[in-house]
């Protein structure tokens, strides 16, 4: 019982070191809030579902992809515009555990943003994701 404490304390304290890696990408505000309870993102409130975010005023560079992880914490938001390419197309993901760049089939966890091709060096870029209350989310850069 007490190697299994030591081993949640280690894995909470690495779970939240913020991903600093420097990508190519520009700055791009990013101050979104999202209501759960709107068609578009009520999958939000199942496990291991995911919603697009499209680009526009505050919404990153290609928009965000945002996954509800089912675990702590329980939401993920990344830029979908691929962190080591100028790519005009934005990053998909298919339900699995990677995002994907069209341009170059670049793969990228959505566990972490932690590159998962050889010779890729960047972290997708992860943005702040707050829950408000059980139906509101705000996703920041800030």
């Amino acid at each position: 019982m007490r190697n299994l404490l030591l081993l949640f304390f280690i894995v909470s304290y690495f779970s939240c070191e913020k991903n600093e890696t420097n990508d190519i990408l520009p700055y791009a505000t990013v101050d979104v809030t999202i209501n759960l309870n709107l068609p578009l993102y009520q999958n939000l409130q199942i496990p291991t579902e995911w919603a697009y975010i499209d680009k526009g005023i505050n919404r990153g560079l290609q928009g965000i992809i945002i996954q509800s992880t089912g675990l702590t914490p329980p939401y993920k938001a990344y830029e979908r515009a691929c962190p080591n390419n100028d790519c005009t197309s934005p990053m998909v993901f298919d339900g699995s555990l990677k995002m994907k760049c069209s341009c170059d089939n670049s793969e990228y966890s959505i566990i972490d943003g932690a590159p998962q091709t050889s010779g890729n060096f960047h972290f997708a870029r992860e943005y702040r994701v707050n829950q408000i209350n059980s139906s509101t989310l705000i996703i920041t850069n800030n």
